[in-house]
């Protein structure tokens, strides 16, 4: 999801090397991760960050930029921002749009094949959220083709980006409906199908998207069964087409009770809600996280399940946050590599007011797991971040990804308040 009115500032090299003296002087924490830095443009608002890391040492990072966007005027707002890194994140070049100008630009989606682990793509909508827009680069994104995957006639929203060789597609909400454009010629062209049926009134939300190695699409999602203040239930999908997209058929994972509030009351009604991600590994297991709730209003926890049925069953859900039961948890994100290399993050208040960003890894497809990493850390001059956490999360998804060596990439957003202008920031290790 996305807010109004925001812009661009050229990147300057010596907050950059301010900010790499920063990380060499305080070392990698105790968890083997190093303290966030922030990434992106240093003015305006940077929100809902999207990554990617290819198998050549390159990192990509996407974000929509709000407010201003430095030394380009005309640029709208707000517009999509690549900062990539050719070494892993050790240092980042300089912020740059990736597509033609035009109208305003939302929800950032970036992905590498995992197939050739080069082709690199981002996906993201315009023209009022009417369109899906989806680029593609074979130079390490030093350029981009860009095409229009799709049209609908109404508002899209959380478009969620997967690829696998020739196959493409993007999967996004409407009202209660989930779409997918979709492309099997290496994103030249795309065809537009309905993942899921309109059973109940209400609204649905994209969380998540894969293709396994056998080229079976998934996508993960969430169907309010209500669109007003979220006063009913919430169930949790997984979708999954073996026919290239032509037919879908869905497992529901489990309910959850309506979102809770939001402290200040000025977020939209389902931001704190049940969101679902997924991921697949290298020998086509796949893993779901997402948060979810007993009853309405209350606190949500994170969940994780595998399936190595090609979605067809699933295992018991399993809890694998360390909070103390009552704790709000959301924003559930995840990445999978080597067959059983799993790793999942989100966001929760045990801190509360305050909240942070936690991490987990696992090296045998979730049976166990790593001690629980606080990624978020404390970095002074900035009226949203204390020592014990954020204020709040600056956007409603954030990324993970695995790099050249093995070590984990992550980037997210934290701000004052929802509304407030608020930054990303990054931090890798293992």
């Amino acid at each position: 999801m996305s807010r109004f009115a925001r812009h661009r500032i050229a990147w300057v090299w010596g907050a950059v090397l301010l900010m790499l003296g920063s990380l060499a002087a305080f070392g990698a924490t105790e968890s083997g991760f190093l303290p966030q830095a922030r990434v992106g443009h240093t003015v305006g608002d940077q929100w809902e960050p999207s990554i990617a890391a290819d198998g050549a040492g390159h990192v990509y990072i996407l974000y929509p930029q709000y407010l201003t966007v430095p030394e380009c005027k005309q640029c709208p707002v707000p517009t999509m921002i690549l900062v990539a890194s050719s070494n892993n994140g050790a240092t980042w070049e300089t912020p740059r749009e990736i597509a033609p100008l035009g109208s305003a630009q939302f929800d950032a989606q970036i992905a590498v094949d995992p197939a050739d682990r080069r082709t690199v793509y981002a996906a993201w909508l315009q023209n009022h959220k009417h369109d899906v827009l989806v680029a593609k680069s074979m130079d390490f994104g030093q350029t981009w083709t860009v095409v229009l995957a799709a049209r609908d006639s109404g508002e899209a929203d959380k478009p969620v980006l997967a690829v696998r060789g020739l196959d493409v597609y993007v999967a996004y909400n409407h009202a209660s409906e989930v779409h997918a454009a979709i492309s099997h010629d290496g994103g030249m062209s795309f065809s537009t199908v309905v993942v899921n049926p309109r059973t109940l009134p209400g609204w649905a939300q994209a969380g998540g998207a894969t293709i396994d190695p056998a080229g079976n699409m998934y996508v993960s999602w969430a169907a309010y069964s209500r669109t007003r203040r979220g006063t009913g239930p919430v169930a949790l999908y997984v979708s999954r087409s073996m026919d290239g997209g032509r037919t879908w058929n869905s497992v529901l994972l489990d309910m959850s009770g309506a979102p809770p509030e939001c402290a200040t009351d000025e977020c939209g009604w389902a931001y704190l809600g049940a969101q679902i991600a997924i991921a697949s590994d290298s020998a086509g297991t796949l893993y779901a996280l997402w948060n979810s709730g007993g009853m309405n209003g209350t606190a949500e926890r994170i969940s994780f399940s595998t399936s190595t049925t090609a979605g067809a069953t699933w295992s018991t859900k399993a809890d694998v946050s360390r909070a103390m039961p009552g704790v709000t948890h959301s924003f559930p994100t995840i990445a999978a590599g080597a067959a059983g290399d799993v790793r999942i993050a989100w966001m929760d208040a045990r801190n509360s007011p305050l909240w942070n960003t936690y991490y987990r890894s696992s090296t045998n497809g979730g049976a166990t797991w790593s001690a629980e990493t606080r990624l978020s850390s404390y970095v002074p001059g900035f009226d949203y971040i204390d020592p014990s956490g954020f204020k709040f999360p600056f956007g409603d998804y954030f990324g993970l990804a695995i790099d050249s060596q093995g070590d984990t990439q992550a980037v997210w957003g934290e701000g004052l308040t929802y509304e407030s202008p608020g930054s990303i920031w990054y931090t890798r290790g293992r």
